[in-house]
């Protein structure tokens, strides 16, 4: 197996990281303070290609592979992971989700608005009383004639303030638990539907969090997203290729913390020395570089699984659960590097710790990705 990017790979990151250093690093820790989604910018990088990167070309995408889709999550996130947070959001959840359960017309209506960066996309799953426990949703889409209502909120929605067509899941047949959920794309500037509460974050600040809600909100029945049931069957394939997203979402984290923290233990002088010459510092620095190659050959194993149209649930899984979880531990090591600096914000190392700890929890949290790897591991060997 060849693990060297292709010339055309490289060129990718370099586009992306070249973005990531012009158009957002400067704005970082004010964006970051006053919670701003920069819609321009993000915008711009729909006309760079980065807002459809696996959809083909007819519909306005880059067509391009899951192994480049993740390079360029990485990249955003190695400079800021709220950026690429919404970024992942809008690719894999929101298009993707068109793009696996629309039919043609759906496609041509949307996804070339969603690619381009002209629209911004979201997605609602996650309701207040249900999280990991999707079986509990309450949100309900009540067949009308020829149109369908629907009634509930969703919360922890990213990009729902600024969302111009989101994916809903709704129940449909509350007596059915396997088959009584329906996937809606609802464009956002109809009647009864808006953005609800903005949530204040921990981190991850610069994308935006907020509910969704519905009231009374009808749509015609084109806007049902595949068949009537099998919006849940269609939301657990959707996330398998999130949970991907939001591995490599996670390397670029423990990058940017590990890359900070080297080039500061550098520079740093202790004992007449640099910190970087104690073996302390070196150890922590090497554990942190192995790990991150690790998670990331995780989510090469698992894009490229995805890209053979075979079944990912359990290497999006082990990817996204190794992946969270080595960058938790890599930024704690970037903040016990940086020392007394790793507690001011005018230092990177703080924020790589703020804004980790959603990889944990977002799109699955880790105790789920270990109850999907068991199940998949016992059904093996049954």
């Amino acid at each position: 197996m060849d693990f060297r990017l292709t010339d055309e790979q490289t060129q990718i990151q370099e586009m992306v990281r070249d973005f990531a250093l012009a158009e957002i690093k400067p704005h970082l820790r004010e964006w970051d303070e006053a919670q701003h989604f920069p819609v321009d910018t993000f915008k711009r990088a729909g006309g760079l290609g980065m807002l459809g990167v696996t959809i083909p070309e007819e519909y306005g995408g880059a067509g391009l592979s899951y192994i480049d889709y993740i390079h360029v999550v990485e990249e955003l996130a190695v400079v800021d992971s709220g950026f690429a947070l919404s970024v992942a959001a809008h690719n894999s959840l929101c298009t993707g989700h068109i793009y696996l359960a629309g039919n043609d017309e759906q496609k041509k209506k949307w996804l070339p608005k969603l690619t381009s960066g002209e629209w911004i996309g979201a997605w609602g799953l996650t309701e207040p009383s249900s999280g990991s426990d999707a079986s509990g949703m309450h949100t309900t889409a009540v067949k009308d004639g020829d149109d369908w209502v629907l009634n509930g909120t969703k919360n922890f929605i990213t990009n729902a303030t600024y969302a111009d067509i989101s994916v809903v899941l709704a129940v449909t047949d509350r007596n059915d638990s396997k088959r009584g959920v329906t996937a809606f794309a609802v464009e956002m500037d109809r009647k009864g539907i808006r953005a609800g509460k903005k949530e204040n974050k921990l981190g991850m600040r610069v994308s935006d969090t907020a509910e969704l809600v519905m009231e009374d909100c009808r749509v015609p029945s084109s806007s049902v997203l595949g068949e009537i049931g099998h919006g849940f069957i269609g939301a657990m394939k959707v996330l398998d290729g999130g949970r991907i997203s939001i591995g490599a979402l996670a390397v670029g984290i423990a990058r940017g913390a590990y890359e900070a923290a080297r080039d500061y233990a550098k520079q740093r002088h202790a004992f007449g020395k640099s910190i970087a010459e104690f073996q302390a510092i070196q150890f922590m620095l090497a554990d942190m570089a192995t790990e991150i190659d690790a998670a990331r050959l995780l989510c090469y194993r698992a894009a490229t699984i995805k890209d053979a149209g075979e079944k990912v649930t359990q290497a999006s899984a082990m990817a996204k659960l190794y992946a969270s979880e080595v960058a938790v531990r890599a930024t704690e090591k970037g903040v016990q590097i940086f020392g007394g600096y790793g507690f001011i914000k005018e230092f990177p190392a703080e924020k790589f710790y703020r804004d980790v700890k959603l990889c944990t929890i977002g799109e699955g949290t880790s105790e789920i990705q270990r109850m999907v790897i068991a199940r998949g591991l016992l059904a093996e060997s049954s």
